[in-house]
């Protein structure tokens, strides 16, 4: 069996009172890559912390890595996970090659002293020209496009050759042409790095990358559906995840939604 990756076993969270999850199950293995779908509130981003071992569960067991969260060092887990997450608050005005190295030393900006070695600096020129920026690795983080920071972050995720990669919304305000230059970056991962394992975080069935092989739907914090993304994203599923009858579509590998009219019912 390939190697487990990620396990959740009947997680609930509670936060103030208040259950925000309830009863979720999740397993990722090497070279599976998911999408967590839900609703506004439904408690997307509290699983994605549970991968990202950056939150611990009110009850139930959250295994990254084959590492325990509550009996691991917490550090030196995250160091084999990578993050992509569009609010990266980088402040500097680094270059796309100093903003990638930082997913060496884990920082946002470039530490003090430090000096990458000559093979720290060949893989991240690789890893730049993976995500197609050859022409832009000197160019500065707030001359970026929104499309290029995105790419920028895949390679800074990847540079310390992670096991699992974390995608929180990674297409968050780009426009169509730097969406699908993105998702083919993404899609690209399942050729140059065929064991890593992801999970992406998303609203919009249009923002799944053709790769994508499994998906966890979810609503007010309780599962919907889980498994192969065939059998677990339908117009059944996303219409009782967000409470309103929704038509899903597939198509040449990527997805779609759009509302149905109530009088045309929830055919086809």
């Amino acid at each position: 069996m390939t190697d487990t990756v990620l396990e959740l076993r009947d997680v609930t969270f509670r936060r103030d009172g208040n259950q925000i999850l309830d009863g979720i199950d999740l397993t990722v293995r090497a070279g599976e890559h998911w999408a967590l779908l839900g609703p506004n509130g439904a408690g997307k981003s509290t699983v994605l912390g549970f991968c990202g071992a950056l939150t611990f569960p009110t009850s139930g067991t959250v295994d990254v890595l084959g590492r325990r969260l509550g009996r691991v060092e917490l550090q030196e887990l995250r160091r084999h996970i990578g993050h992509v997450n569009p609010r990266h608050p980088v402040r500097s005005p680094l270059t796309v090659t100093e903003v990638v190295l930082t997913g060496i030393t884990g920082t946002l900006e470039r530490p003090m002293r430090w000096e990458p070695t000559s093979e720290q600096l060949a893989r991240a020129r690789e890893l730049i020209h993976t995500v197609g920026l050859d022409e832009r690795s000197q160019a500065r983080w707030p001359t970026l496009s929104q499309g290029e920071r995105g790419r920028s972050l895949i390679a800074r995720a990847l540079i310390s050759e992670p096991r699992l990669l974390l995608l929180d919304e990674p297409t968050t305000g780009l426009d169509v042409a730097a969406r699908e230059q993105l998702l083919e970056t993404i899609d690209g991962l399942s050729h140059t790095a065929p064991d890593l394992a992801s999970v992406l975080v998303t609203h919009h069935l249009e923002e799944l990358p053709e790769t994508t092989t499994h998906a966890l739907l979810i609503s007010h914090g309780r599962i919907v559906a889980v498994g192969p993304i065939a059998e677990a994203i339908t117009t059944e599923s996303v219409t009782r995840a967000f409470e309103h009858p929704i038509r899903v579509e597939r198509a040449d590998g990527r997805w779609s939604a759009r509302a149905v009219r109530e009088r045309a019912g929830l055919g086809g």
